[in-house]
C-alpha cells in the first residue's frame, strides 16, 4: 500500500528555516528563522554557500530541539547531492541521503517518520534544500550567460530547512500521522522551463491515492500545500484533481505561489528543494505552533530530470510525495 500509517505517531519536536534575500522580501519574510543576504554566504563559491544553507538549517532544528539526533536525512538538487552530503562532513552525525527532486523535503520527512516510528532510532532530522545560482549551472545556463528566462518559468529558491522528529511524545503535540510515497508519472513535457506542467500529473496522481487510502477529502485538511507548482501547475493540478472527483477549494495553497510577490518578477513563482522546506519550516509549522492548523496535508512535488535527459531528448518525468502533520493527544 503507498499510503504508510505511522502508528508512534513521530513528533515534530524542532525546525528551523534559513533563507536567501530574495526570499526575505516576499510575503513569508518574516516566518524564516534566518535571513542570509549574501549569496555566498561568505563562501568562495555559490555551491559552498548552498553546504553552508545546509549545515545552518540542520544545526538550527537541532538546537530548536534540545536533544541530540540519531541521524539525518536529507537532499538537494545538484549532482550526487553533492550539498547535503558535503554538508554532512560538518556535522558529523550519521547520514542517508535521499533525493526525490523537488519532492525532497516530503521525502525525507517520510523516510525519517518511517525510522522513528518503527524503533530503528528514537531522533532524526529531515533537510532540504536549493540555491538559484548552482540550480542554474546545473540544469539550464550559467548566470553569465544573461539569457532570457521566459513567462513560464520558475525562480528556485535559495534557502534551506530542517525538521526534527522524535519518539518522546511528552515534548510536542505536533506529530506526522501518515504519508504517502509518489508514483513516477510522465505526461511528456519536455519543455525545462515548464515544471509546473511536468509535475502536476503526478501530484495529482498522489493526492487522488492519498485521498483514497486515507478515506479523506481535501475538506478534512485546514490547509493543503503543494511545493512548487506554480501558477500554471496550479491550475493543471486543480483541474486533473476534479477529473478525479475532486475539488481542492479554498484551502489548497502552492509553496512556489507563496513565497514571492508578483512585483518580485519571478514568472509563475518559486521552485526548488528549498521553496517547500524553509515554507515547511517557517510559515506552515509556526501556524501549528500559534493555533491556527491543526491537521494539514504537505505535499512536495519533483521534476525527474538531469542535464544528460534533457540534451538526449528526454521528457521529464515527475513524483510528488505527501505526509500529513497534525495535532495529537500526548
Amino acid at each position: 500500500m503507498s499510503t504508510i500509517f505511522f502508528k508512534q505517531k513521530p513528533r515534530i519536536v524542532g525546525w528551523y528555516s534559513v533563507a536567501g534575500k530574495k526570499e526575505s522580501e516576499g510575503p513569508l519574510g518574516q516566518t524564516f528563522s534566518r535571513v542570509v543576504r549574501d549569496e555566498y554566504f561568505g563562501e568562495k563559491t555559490h555551491e559552498g554557500a548552498e553546504r553552508k544553507f545546509f549545515v545552518t538549517a540542520i544545526q538550527g532544528a537541532i538546537q530548536s530541539a534540545e536533544i541530540q539526533p540519531d541521524i539525518v536525512f536529507a537532499g538537494d538538487l545538484l549532482n550526487q547531492i553533492v550539498s547535503s552530503s558535503f554538508a554532512m562532513r560538518e556535522i558529523g552525525l550519521p547520514y542517508v541521503g535521499v533525493y526525490g527532486a523537488c519532492s525532497t523535503m516530503a521525502l525525507s520527512l517520510l523516510v525519517a517518520a518511517t525510522f522513528v516510528d518503527s524503533g530503528a532510532v528514537h531522533h532524526a532530522v529531515a533537510a532540504a534544500g536549493s540555491h538559484f545560482a548552482t540550480a542554474e549551472r546545473q540544469y539550464r545556463t550559467p548566470l553569465e550567460f544573461g539569457n532570457q528566462r521566459p513567462p513560464s518559468s520558475q525562480w528556485t529558491v535559495t534557502g534551506a530547512g530542517a525538521t526534527f522528529l522524535s519518539d518522546d511524545k511528552q515534548k510536542s503535540h505536533i506529530a506526522v500521522t501518515c504519508g504517502t510515497i509518489g508514483r513516477v508519472v510522465d505526461f511528456g513535457v519536455k519543455d525545462v522551463n515548464n515544471m509546473g506542467a511536468a509535475m502536476a500529473p503526478a501530484a495529482a496522481d498522489t493526492l487522488a491515492r492519498h485521498f483514497e487510502n486515507t478515506k479523506t477529502k481535501p475538506s478534512d485538511y485546514d490547509a493543503i500545500f503543494s511545493g512548487d507548482l506554480g501558477r500554471i501547475g496550479e491550475e493543471a493540478l486543480r483541474d486533473l484533481l476534479k477529473d478525479k472527483g475532486y475539488d481542492l477549494g479554498e484551502n489548497y495553497y502552492d509553496c512556489g505561489k507563496l513565497i514571492y510577490s508578483a512585483k518580485q518578477k519571478v514568472d509563475m513563482g518559486g521552485s526548488g528543494c528549498g521553496c517547500s522546506a524553509v515554507t515547511l519550516n517557517g510559515f506552515i509549522l509556526d501556524k501549528f505552533k500559534k493555533g491556527e492548523y491543526h491537521k494539514i496535508l504537505f505535499m512536495a512535488t519533483g521534476a525527474l530530470l538531469s542535464p544528460t535527459t534533457t540534451f538526449q531528448g528526454e521528457s521529464t518525468p515527475g513524483i510528488a510525495n505527501a505526509v500529513v502533520i497534525e495535532e495529537v493527544e500526548a
